[in-house]
């Protein structure tokens, strides 16, 4: 099996948006685009908030396209799209429910995975999401990793190994990076390649939120 690059944050949006939408809503799945670029920019369970633009999403889907990891198909009416990442990945539901809530919100805690999971799928007990947790960081690749604890939380918290997030929004990219150099590097002494490559990522997801905000100020409405 191919190894999966790592995904920009537009990227994982969708992808998060069409695992969420298969799951939640199968009457509808596959999505168009209009669909798609709503359930990227909805307003609950995503965490940040966004306004990716059509040209965005279409971008992000030749991208993921070009990778197998989206498939397009032709409906009576309008192109609708699908993911392909859990034929990739193997992913039962349990995993695929984590790997959904992590794409669209970021890091979580495992109590806040199984509280935030109940449309996605049930976990009896905190111990579940744990297990399906450390089951998705073994192996070769693994595609979590455990971050240091926050201030006041009892839990460590979890986030994805794909690619970055979305900046939250009122806070710099690079200080987002840093906190996640930290808490991935505690108990080394020099910064580790994901490290770099997060920081890197982060800066660039930066870069395109406010070239997205400066194209929707200055550009024109049809």
């Amino acid at each position: 099996m191919a190894r999966i690059r790592l995904l920009d944050a537009v990227e994982l949006r969708v992808l998060g948006s069409l695992l969420e939408k298969e799951l939640t809503t199968p009457e509808q799945y596959p999505l168009t685009l209009n669909s798609l670029v709503a359930a990227c920019n909805q307003k609950n369970n995503r965490e940040p908030v966004t306004e990716l633009g059509e040209a965005e999403v279409t971008a992000a889907l030749r991208r993921l396209k070009q990778d197998a990891l989206v498939w397009r198909s032709e409906g009576a009416r309008a192109e609708r799209w699908e993911h392909l990442l859990d034929r990739r990945l193997g992913l039962e539901p349990a995993k695929k429910a984590l790997i959904t809530l992590l794409f669209l919100r970021g890091a979580q805690t495992p109590g806040e995975l199984r509280t935030r999971s109940e449309r996605l799928h049930t976990f009896a007990t905190v111990a579940e999401v744990e297990a399906a947790l450390a089951a998705l960081a073994t192996g070769e690749e693994p595609l979590v990793a455990e971050l240091g604890r926050q201030p006041g939380q009892r839990e460590s918290r979890w986030m994805h190994c794909l690619g970055t997030s979305l900046p939250e929004p009122g806070r710099r990219a690079s200080r987002v990076a840093a906190e996640g150099t930290e808490e991935l590097e505690a108990g080394s002494e020099a910064p580790s390649l994901e490290a770099r490559v997060e920081r890197l990522e982060a800066e660039l997801a930066e870069l395109k939120a406010e070239l997205a905000r400066l194209r929707s100020d200055f550009v024109p409405e049809a």
